[in-house]
């Protein structure tokens, strides 16, 4: 199915060329309005070219609020194990943390405590707009699939290639025992690891 009657701008233009099929249209392709119409080779190079680097964007945001949950979680219990190790009086403490510094006495042993990490209203609103702006850029990318045109599709793919390549590059940190046993670190990860891939809308 194919559609070619929408104008140009002007409407005495050449028609934009929209088909909900698989194409390879260049010259006279539309894409999410009738001001993205593609006049010149040109034109076409500079729309998938624009479209490998909002792909590569969308996987630098993924990794950005992954690394910005990494470092508030990491700052809290880094404030966490000062305050249980006396470092920090509790009225210093955050917030969120109530009891996390409660003293015991010297002869009996320490219980387990559990501490609960809430994200401030800032560090909330931050990540808010992280996750805001990687869901818009995601659904803009579907959008642009949708138009099935084989260069744009493959473009996408292309983004997300070198995406994954320089955004998300994985490192384990791994502990080595004094018996010679390794294990893998929990939050030793830098870059996301296996992890599930870019979905259509973030």
């Amino acid at each position: 199915m194919s559609h070619s009657g929408h104008g140009g701008g002007m409407g005495d233009g050449p028609a934009c060329k929209i088909s909900m099929l698989w194409n390879w249209y260049t010259i006279d392709a539309c894409f999410l309005s009738s001001s993205w119409h593609i006049t010149t080779n040109g034109a076409f190079a500079a729309t998938c070219i624009g479209v490998i680097l909002m792909v590569i964007l969308l996987e630098a945001l993924r990794r950005i609020g992954k690394e910005y949950d990494e470092h508030i979680q990491r700052d809290f219990a880094a404030r966490v194990a000062l305050i249980s190790n006396g470092g920090l009086a509790p009225s210093s403490a955050a917030p969120s943390c109530p009891g996390a510094a409660s003293s015991s006495s010297s002869n009996e042993a320490v219980a387990p405590q559990t501490v609960t990490f809430r994200a401030s209203p800032l560090q909330q609103l931050i990540r808010s707009l992280i996750h805001t702006a990687t869901f818009g850029l995601a659904y803009i990318i579907m959008l642009l699939a949708m138009y099935y045109n084989g260069y744009v599709i493959i473009s996408i793919l292309i983004g997300a290639l070198l995406g994954k390549f320089l955004c998300d590059w994985m490192t384990k940190t791994v502990v080595i025992g004094a018996d010679g046993t390794a294990a893998v670190k929990n939050g030793g990860l830098v870059g996301g690891g296996i992890d599930e891939p870019t979905v259509c809308c973030g």
